[in-house]
């Protein structure tokens, strides 16, 4: 597969896979699918920040889908500037290509990216605590659970956690960047 910036051309796809997860997942508490239009604005905000928005193509190899597979994204943690350091990433693959490593290769590649940039942490805010998925995916690539907000999302008619997973990249909290 190949791991690429996310260009106008992709918007289609990329709310496609979205639309999917919010209609079928509960790893996002979103409950109605964003348009294109809103999508574009959300690439847009986190590509003009300077942060990374990538997307996974299949190359239509032996047992690999063609098109665009999957995606993924961080962005600052939250506004304040003494997050500055501290990332979120996000990553959504294409139903039929789950559990095929897509979301591994591109939650790598943020980590690569997030740390160029000068993140020291990455978080990961995962909806569901029964996303075995997803939380063994960050488990694999060195992120720790960092807790659990218990019950605090309604969907599909139920309650739903979110787990919180960390990593530290680079020097981490060894020091106080300058």
């Amino acid at each position: 597969m190949l791991i690429r910036d996310a260009v106008p051309a992709d918007l289609p796809a990329i709310t496609a896979i979205y639309a999917h997860h919010v209609l079928h997942g509960t790893g996002t508490f979103e409950e109605v699918p964003p348009t294109e239009a809103e999508m574009r604005g959300r690439v847009a905000e986190v590509q003009g920040k300077g942060w990374a928005w990538l997307v996974a193509e299949g190359q239509g190899l032996p047992g690999e889908e063609a098109g665009l597979i999957g995606y993924a994204y961080y962005a600052q943690f939250r506004a304040r500037s003494a997050y500055r350091f501290c990332a979120e990433n996000s990553v959504y693959v294409r139903d039929d290509v789950r559990g095929m490593g897509v979301g591994k290769h591109l939650v790598a590649a943020l980590l690569q990216r997030a740390e160029a940039a000068g993140f020291r942490q990455m978080l990961a805010v995962i909806g569901d605590s029964d996303n075995v998925g997803s939380i063994g995916l960050h488990l694999s690539l060195g992120f720790q659970r960092a807790g659990v907000l218990k019950a605090a999302g309604v969907k599909f008619g139920r309650w739903l956690d979110v787990v919180f997973m960390q990593r530290s990249m680079g020097p981490g909290d060894r020091d106080v960047p300058g």
